[in-house]
């Protein structure tokens, strides 16, 4: 009797043993801290991603069986160098660029004014970038505020460059003093004292459509330094006024993005501004002929 006693005995706890195993096991994935415990409900689905509702691009498709495995190919040998020159990096337009300097579309062209305008360089007019073009290209957009500044003859630079070559400073009718002229077509400004160019033509941006700057002979009648604007809520450093509400002052814009204009004012660069404002005073004569385009 006590034998079947001891047998039985033996035979519950192997059924405990058994049963107890499926919740108590080592998990070989849980980074070997045996946390001793059941995993929650769930939690295999969320560490593979799996979940019981198919996404969008699981709908309706079957679970693909795993692949079986296949010998890997042997990959040829990797191709010995013929030792022939790097090629140059060139342009979008596939134009060698020149010291790492790009060359534009408008390369003829704007060697061609800058050399008309002179002060920035030797440039060669022959439509082929070199060191020299490079030179000079760069220091006429740094002057002009044309960004980014590197040597490339691109659309700003040609049309900028143009404008200044083409604008003839005795188109305007300047009195005995100091005279602020303005070429609204070609959107550029200089001073002239006593017929003579005391400031050659520089780049301006005036009244955009619906605010067109006039054409016409005014008087600066009010200067600030630093002027507010109570309409449009910005300040206007160096600001002379001359008409209407519009003056001379330096812009707090991009100056070369014509799709926003002015209200009338003619914006300027920072140097210019400050140079404008030296020679100015209360009684300056402001020349304005022409008309901006598409006003």
């Amino acid at each position: 009797m006590q034998r079947v006693r001891i047998i039985s005995r033996l035979v519950a706890l192997a059924v405990v043993v058994l049963v107890g195993a499926g919740a108590c096991a080592f998990d070989p994935q849980s980074g070997g801290s045996g946390g001793g415990g059941a995993a929650p409900a769930g939690a295999a689905e969320q560490a593979t991603g799996a979940s019981a509702t198919p996404g969008p691009d699981q709908r309706g498709r079957p679970t693909p069986a795993a692949p079986s495995p296949t010998p890997k190919a042997a990959r040829p040998p990797a191709p010995k160098p013929t030792g022939s020159a790097t090629p140059k990096p060139t342009t979008g337009t596939g134009t060698p660029t020149v010291a790492g300097c790009p060359q534009g579309q408008h390369q003829r062209e704007v060697e061609s004014y800058l050399a008309r305008l002179g002060g920035f360089g030797a440039v060669t007019v022959d439509g082929r970038q070199s060191v020299a073009d490079c030179a000079a290209i760069k220091k006429f957009q740094k002057r002009y505020g044309i960004r980014p500044v590197e040597g490339r003859a691109g659309p700003t630079t040609y049309d900028v460059a143009q404008r200044l070559a083409t604008t003839d400073p005795a188109r305007c009718r300047a009195g005995t003093g100091t005279t602020f002229c303005v070429d609204l077509t070609r959107q550029t400004v200089w001073a002239v004292r006593g017929g003579k160019v005391i400031m050659p033509p520089t780049v301006t941006r005036t009244g955009m459509s619906g605010y067109r700057t006039p054409a016409g002979t005014f008087t600066i009648n009010f200067r600030n330094p630093k002027e507010w604007s109570d309409p449009y809520e910005v300040w206007l450093p160096y600001w002379q006024h001359f008409t209407q509400g519009m003056g001379f002052h330096e812009t707090t814009t991009y100056l070369h993005d014509k799709s926003i204009g002015s209200h009338g004012c003619l914006n300027l660069l920072h140097a210019d501004a400050v140079r404008m404002w030296e020679l100015g005073r209360v009684g300056t004569r402001v020349v304005l002929i022409g008309r901006r385009p598409g006003t």
